[in-house]
C-alpha cells in the first residue's frame, strides 16, 4: 500500500468553514480521497460521532467511496477487520463513533435515523428529494461533491444558501497521481482543439468547470418560477417504480401558448394505495391520468381506489417519438419541479463505441421525464383528447 499523502485538496478543504462544503472537481482531483480522510479523522477525534457516506446505489458505493474508505484506513494503519461489518457497511470506532455507507434509493436509510455528518458522493447523481431528507436530519456537516457534467440542484439550492461554501479543484490539487495519469488527462487539452467533445471533456474534467451537456435529448426547455393561478390543466402522467425506481406524477398545463409541467411526487417504495392517496391528496381523482401501460395490475388498482387511470399508447419506438413530441413545443418546467429538471439536465442519447450520437436515450434520468412523455403523447397525439367527460 503506497503511502498516504496530505494533497493540496486536502488542504483546500480544510480551509472550509461553512456547514454545507460544495466540492466541485475535475477526475483525479482527490475529491473522495481528500473528504473521507476528514472524515475519518473526525471520526476518531471526536467521540459519538455518527457520519454517513452515500451514493446513487451500492454497486456504485463498492466501486467507489467504500473502497477508498478501506484503502485509506489500510494506508493510515488504522484499519481493525473486527470493528467493520461487512453486511451493514459500518465501521465502528473505539469510542462510539461510526461511519456507515448506503445508498440513495434506501428509502427506510433516507428517513430513518438521524446523523451528525453527511457526505454525499457524486452528487449529481442522488435526486433532490433524497439529498433533502438526508439533510434535515443532519445536525453537523454536510459535504457535497461531483463532477461538473451540468448544472444540478447544488447550484440551484445548496450554494444560494448562508451556510454553503464552495470549492473548485482538479487534479493539479492532487500530488498522489501518477504521472502516467496526469499525461492521460492533459491528452484532452489537446484533442479539444478539434473536437467539441473533448473540449467539453477538458472544461469538465480536466479543469473542473461546468460543462455543456452533449447530446441532451431534450435541449429547449426553460424554467418558470411557479405555476401561473389561470393555468389550465390538461392531464397528468404516471410513471410506476418502487424500490429501485422512483413513482413521478407530473401535470401538463397550458397557458399563454406554452405548456409548463410541473412535478406533484417523485419518491420510490410506494404502494398504489400510496399512489392514489397521492392523486386524492392534490383533488385530481376526476382529472386524466396516463400511466405505464406495461402495469395494467397497478392501473386496475388505482381505478378501483377512484383515480380515472387510463393506460398511455405506446406504439413502436415509443420513447423517441415521444421525446420528439415534446421537442416540438416550447416547454417550460417549474422551479418546484427540482427532479424534473435534475432529469432533463442530464437525460441525454445514448454513443456507441466510436462516441457518435445513436437514436436512443440512456435509461437513466427518465422517470419525471417518462410521466410527462406519457402525458404529452396522450394529450398531443391522442385523436380522442378532450373527449372524455368525467363526473
Amino acid at each position: 500500500m503506497s503511502q498516504f499523502i496530505v494533497t493540496t485538496a486536502i488542504k483546500k478543504m480544510l480551509k472550509l468553514t461553512s456547514r454545507k462544503k460544495v466540492i466541485q472537481g475535475g477526475t483525479s482531483a482527490g475529491k473522495t480521497f481528500g473528504i473521507l480522510p476528514i472524515l475519518i479523522d473526525k471520526a476518531i477525534k471526536q467521540p459519538m460521532r455518527e457520519i454517513s457516506v452515500v451514493s446513487e446505489s451500492i454497486p456504485h458505493l463498492r466501486r467507489g467511496a467504500l473502497k477508498d474508505f478501506l484503502k485509506i484506513m489500510v494506508a493510515t494503519n488504522r484499519f481493525e477487520s473486527h470493528k467493520y461489518n461487512k453486511a451493514t457497511l459500518k465501521y465502528t470506532f473505539s469510542n462510539g463513533s461510526y461511519i456507515e455507507f448506503f445508498s440513495a434509493d434506501q428509502e427506510d436509510k433516507l428517513r430513518g435515523a438521524r446523523r451528525t455528518d453527511l457526505y454525499c458522493n457524486e452528487a449529481n447523481n442522488i435526486p433532490f428529494d433524497a439529498y433533502n431528507q438526508m439533510a434535515i436530519r443532519t445536525s453537523g456537516d454536510i459535504w457535497i461533491d461531483f463532477n461538473p457534467v451540468s448544472r444540478f440542484w447544488a447550484h440551484s439550492e445548496v450554494m444560494t444558501q448562508n451556510d454553503a461554501q464552495f470549492l473548485k479543484i482538479t487534479y493539479k490539487d492532487n500530488e498522489g497521481l501518477h504521472q502516467t495519469i496526469i499525461d492521460e488527462i492533459e491528452q484532452a487539452k489537446h484533442k479539444a482543439i478539434h473536437s467539441k467533445y473533448w473540449a467539453n471533456w477538458w472544461q469538465v474534467y480536466g479543469l473542473g468547470n461546468i460543462g455543456t451537456l452533449e447530446g441532451a435529448c431534450i435541449p429547449d426547455w426553460s424554467t418558470i418560477e411557479s405555476l401561473p393561478d389561470d393555468a389550465q390543466l390538461l392531464s397528468l402522467g404516471l410513471d410506476f417504480g418502487y424500490t429501485n425506481d422512483e413513482t413521478s406524477l407530473i401535470g401538463m398545463f397550458k397557458y399563454n401558448g406554452e405548456y409548463i409541467y410541473h412535478e406533484y411526487c417523485y419518491k420510490t417504495n410506494l404502494l398504489n394505495n400510496d399512489i392514489a392517496d397521492i392523486i386524492k391528496q392534490h383533488h385530481f381523482e376526476n382529472e386524466l391520468i396516463y400511466a405505464d401501460s406495461s402495469e395494467p395490475k397497478s392501473i386496475a388498482e388505482l381505478n378501483n381506489s377512484g383515480c380515472t387511470v387510463l393506460p398511455v399508447k405506446k406504439g413502436r419506438d415509443s420513447i423517441v417519438n415521444g421525446i420528439a413530441l415534446i421537442n416540438q413545443q416550447k416547454v417550460r418546467v417549474t422551479q418546484q419541479s427540482k427532479n424534473l429538471v435534475n432529469e432533463l439536465q442530464n437525460y441525454i442519447w445514448m454513443r456507441d463505441k466510436e462516441g457518435n450520437k445513436i437514436n436512443k436515450p440512456i435509461d437513466k434520468f427518465n422517470h419525471a421525464i417518462d410521466a410527462m412523455r406519457y402525458v404529452t403523447m396522450m394529450q398531443l397525439d391522442n385523436p380522442y383528447k378532450g373527449t372524455y367527460h368525467i363526473w
